[in-house]
């Protein structure tokens, strides 16, 4: 049976403020107290909100709509560790960047790994600042590789050494290597395939000395091209090995060879990865923590224009911002002054052009935009981040809607990213954090049912002193959503969704 929820259960949650305009009594869900407002949705009528709907239908909420929501002095037990949130801080099981940083300035190597969940299906590479090889490494590379020796390289280095790409047709397919000719030095070597020759031509293309004509194609050296951004604009061993050599402070040219299991040649499992990191003391690294730590040191943003902002909740100032990386624009919607950026009150809200704009009842994207602005404007003090490129949690809008036809199908909302071959949630917030430095925040009340945003937003000199739960209308178009969310991805809510079955 379709029906709108009674509107006493559409729970706003907001704290830290002596504002009791709206104050409600306290509600028990399952005779467990929870300390939540109740909260109408208000048109014309002031009673509208009290109003069953007797058509027992999903009904539309009357434009403008105003949501109300009580200030009250409770926070929920929804924090996360210092230590998951900081960007220096590696994964389980991992070494720190610092560690690896090190043992690439002391000569040494380093083991950088890809993700992956369950271990078996990662690709580790043997790296090293390709100014610091030897005929030893090569031959280290190539006992525990698979024979191929690559070479990192930047692409005004490969311009100028006249290395174009293998295949040009791959330059569109941003996921795949992009090897260049092979080469041999010409000078001081015989075959070119001896660890001593490949040392030698890995260190000619590593010097900043070096002309075309010292060298010979094909050889048995692979450059491969560093795609600008690094780590941050495409996860790949190339990327990570030239970025952490740079980081290091060398040579910006990598050498890097893929670790192969001694005994049937697959690609290295986690396990295998980590006996030869024991066996000869090499730090181990993951590509996801390099970007972490990439995105708390580098400024990824640069800010645009500023300009007064009138809505239907009151004025603004409206902050433009463009990514570095890859042009996309966001902005920051701020009231009030944000002074010492001391308990900001703060919502990082990621785009949903069918919520945010059109109203869809599929989520609940656009009821919590509306109270997030609704609050802070009642605050008189804050801040909504708004990113942008966050369609469907990072699929995009077209696969957004093919999603939608796969929930209709039965999926849920995890499941039908998945079947797309996305994952659940392929946001990053970054970029939101480096807004709000900029913005001048420094701790911040977050506005948020989602726990990720915890982690996402630490380490960038920000601190999350506080949450603030976001309850908006549940219906029957949006209920499963909600359900999964809170199930498959951890999202806390007020109510037990289960309450509420029809």
């Amino acid at each position: 049976m379709n029906r709108t929820l009674h509107q006493s259960s559409l729970l706003h949650i907001f704290i830290n403020s002596n504002s009791s305009s709206h104050s409600a009594p306290i509600h028990k869900i399952r005779n467990r107290p929870w300390k939540f407002a109740a909260v109408g949705l208000s048109g014309n009528d002031e009673n509208s909100s009290k109003k069953e709907n007797i058509n027992n239908e999903s009904s539309p909420v009357p434009f403008p709509t105003v949501l109300k929501a009580e200030i009250t002095q409770e926070t929920i037990d929804f924090f996360v560790s210092d230590a998951e949130g900081d960007p220096d801080c590696p994964s389980s099981g991992y070494s720190s960047i610092d560690h690896a940083l090190t043992a690439l300035r002391q000569q040494k190597f380093v083991i950088v790994v890809d993700d992956d969940d369950d271990g078996d299906h990662v690709e580790g590479n043997l790296v090293m600042s390709a100014s610091h090889v030897g005929p030893s490494s090569i031959a280290f590379m190539v006992k525990h590789g698979s024979g191929i020796i690559s070479v990192g390289m930047r692409e005004e280095d490969l311009e100028r050494l006249h290395l174009p790409l293998m295949s040009p047709d791959n330059q569109e397919d941003s996921s795949a290597p992009s090897f260049t000719i092979t080469v041999d030095a010409r000078f001081g070597t015989s075959t070119g395939v001896s660890a001593s020759d490949r040392a030698k031509t890995v260190l000619a293309l590593a010097s900043p000395e070096s002309r075309p004509q010292d060298f010979i194609r094909p050889g048995h050296v692979f450059p491969l091209k560093y795609r600008n951004g690094g780590v941050l604009c495409r996860v790949g061993h190339t990327e990570a090995s030239v970025d952490l050599v740079t980081l290091a402070g060398l040579q910006p040219v990598s050498v890097l060879a893929a670790v192969l299991d001694p005994e049937d040649g697959s690609m290295a499992s986690m396990a295998t990865l980590r006996n030869l990191a024991l066996d000869h003391n090499i730090p181990i690294v993951s590509i996801t923590d390099l970007i972490r730590y990439r995105r708390k040191r580098e400024k990824l943003v640069e800010k645009g224009a500023v300009c007064r902002l009138p809505t239907k909740w009151g004025s603004f100032m409206v902050h433009s911002y463009s990514s570095k990386l890859d042009g996309m624009e966001h902005i920051g919607i701020v009231k009030g002054e944000i002074g010492d950026g001391q308990d900001v009150l703060v919502r990082v809200h990621s785009e949903c052009l069918t919520g945010d704009i059109f109203g869809s009842r599929r989520c609940d994207c656009g009821n919590q935009l509306d109270l997030a602005m609704q609050l802070i404007q009642e605050a008189g003090r804050g801040v909504v981040v708004y990113l942008r490129g966050h369609e469907g949690r990072g699929i995009g809008l077209g696969q957004k809607l093919r999603a939608y036809n796969l929930q209709d199908q039965g999926h849920d909302t995890v499941e039908a990213n998945l079947e797309l071959g996305f994952a659940a949630d392929a946001r990053e917030y970054g970029i939101g954090a480096q807004i709000l430095r900029d913005i001048g925040v420094h701790t911040m009340r977050l506005m948020t049912n989602n726990p990720a945003k915890f982690s996402g937003l630490k380490g960038y000199g920000l601190a999350v002193v506080g949450r603030v739960p976001v309850m908006t209308p549940i219906t029957e178009d949006n209920k499963r959503y909600l359900e999964t969310k809170r199930l498959k991805m951890g999202h806390i809510y007020g109510s037990d969704l289960s309450e509420f079955k029809s």
